[in-house]
């Protein structure tokens, strides 16, 4: 062999070596993706009747939550609560108009750490209800589209002023809840964020050897279910038929049950009372469409990893910020202590980690205040102190672990626990006083129609004290019930 060619096989062989190197940073990349009032209404969550391929494929790909719980249903304290890892409480991670950095100052949020641990951080789409909330967090300004959701803008003004006509005493009024159109997908604000984060993807390829923390927030399913005609007609409507429980439950305590306000506000929706069955469907099949919308950008998204060769190395994560009813004891919206509301899907794909297998499914309870710790386990990069949730790793490599037994969370006036078997609510006034419990036989009862704690309360005493133990810091409360 001559001299040449030994140079020459040496150089190819310090820029593979080169090559390798760049491709496996140090620290794995981040693909945080979430998902605005998205419930588990998925295929991989059981619901055979929905077109999710995308969300599916992921899963399929990692670690599936089957019991995952948000702190707080609603948006914004739901939020803050997982990018802070701190839990609520009756004066803090309140409503959807939750400011992480003003609640909670004292908190280092999630993208924060990454970035001060050597991370470009990127915010695109819905990530904080406040894009500007821990702004100096992003390693660019927090990006959202500029692009409405409604298509046909004659219908949405002419619904407006009909709304206002029929029902002038609404305190708000909003266009259409639905809209299905036969238009450009491209003109929508998720595919627009699609785009842009394909854009940085893109980046990242040219530049490996930076690791990122991308986060992409898609509006869909939230309210207005807005979504192009195809996803309608992937449903067939004349299947599409209200709750079996399009009703109050029996002995629930007084506020567990809304009036759906959100969706009030919505032309078409009358202020009060059950919403008209035809109406009903339509929510319910625009829901469906919204999921199959989203689930076709997740797509394009997770689709641009693999084919940018940054798969081997990102991990993914998939959540909803909350549940969401659909009819459910004549419920809409989140806004509530039940099963709807608090659970939510939870995936994370890990790749990098070979103890952690693809199509894994894990039973045992997961609080989205955990998510922070098992993101910086998955990455390899220290907790900071403070957080409040336990690291998910452990049950990801071995679900065949206990894990957690109970996940807390609240709404309102109401504190609620999740075992294996109950789900359980207290209400209290504002000044601590006990104005009601109920408590649901998730065995028996999943869709929580009798609230059985009259006659079991043995487990109403014991899920209190659990509850009280675990529940975030608040002002002084009573008793648990005796």
């Amino acid at each position: 062999m001559t001299l040449a060619i030994r140079s020459a096989m040496l150089l190819l062989l310090l820029c593979s070596v080169c090559r390798l190197h760049a491709a496996s940073p140090e620290h794995p990349n981040v693909l945080f993706i979430a998902v605005d009032d998205l419930r588990p209404q998925l295929a991989c969550y059981g619901k055979p009747e929905m077109h999710s391929p995308n969300i599916d494929r992921l899963a399929a790909s990692g670690v599936l939550f089957e019991r995952a719980y948000c702190m707080v249903p609603t948006c914004g304290a739901s939020r803050a609560a997982l990018m802070t890892s701190q839990r609520p409480n009756r004066t803090q991670f309140v409503n959807h108009l939750t400011w992480a950095e003003r609640e909670v100052p004292d908190a280092l949020p999630l993208h924060t750490h990454f970035k001060q641990n050597g991370y470009e951080t990127i915010s695109l789409g819905k990530i904080f209800h406040h894009p500007t909330d821990h702004a100096d967090g992003w390693s660019e300004p927090a990006w959202r589209s500029p692009k409405r959701g409604y298509q046909d803008r004659a219908s949405e003004r002419q619904a407006v002023q009909q709304n206002k006509q029929q029902w002038p005493g609404k305190s708000n009024h909003r266009g259409p809840a639905f809209e299905a159109f036969d238009g450009p997908e491209e003109n929508y604000p998720d595919a627009d964020c699609a785009s842009r984060a394909i854009e940085y993807l893109e980046k990242y390829a040219e530049h490996p050897e930076q690791p990122f923390f991308l986060a992409v927030g898609f509006l869909k399913p939230h309210l207005p279910f807005n979504a192009p005609q195809k996803y309608w007609d992937l449903y067939d409507h004349d299947s599409i038929d209200l709750p079996p429980n399009y009703f109050p439950p029996q002995g629930a305590p007084q506020g567990a049950v809304h009036n759906s306000g959100e969706l009030r506000a919505y032309a078409g929706i009358q202020p009060r009372g059950p919403v008209e069955r035809e109406t009903a469907r339509n929510l319910i099949h625009g829901y469906y469409a919204c999921v199959s919308f989203a689930d076709a950008q997740i797509g394009r998204v997770v689709d641009s990893l693999a084919r940018l060769k940054l798969a081997d190395h990102t991990i993914v994560v998939l959540w909803g910020d909350h549940g969401w009813q659909l009819g459910e004891h004549g419920m809409w919206n989140k806004h509530s202590c039940f099963e709807t509301s608090m659970q939510a899907p939870l995936l994370i794909s890990a790749p990098g980690d070979t103890l952690v297998q693809p199509q894994t499914r894990v039973q045992s309870m997961a609080e989205f205040i955990d998510v922070y710790p098992t993101l910086c386990d998955l990455a390899a990069i220290p907790h900071p102190p403070g957080l409040e949730g336990t690291s998910l790793l452990p049950v990801m490599r071995d679900p065949s672990l206990p894990g957690k037994q109970f996940a807390v969370g609240r709404f309102g006036a109401g504190d609620t626990i999740r075992s294996d078997k109950w789900r359980y609510s207290e209400y209290t006034s504002p000044r601590g006083d006990s104005t009601g419990v109920m408590l649901y036989d998730q065995v028996a009862d999943a869709e929580e129609n009798s609230n059985v704690a009259a006659v079991q309360m043995d487990e109403v005493h014991q899920l209190s004290q659990q509850l009280r133990q675990r529940m975030g810091k608040s002002p002084k409360r009573s008793d648990p019930p005796q």
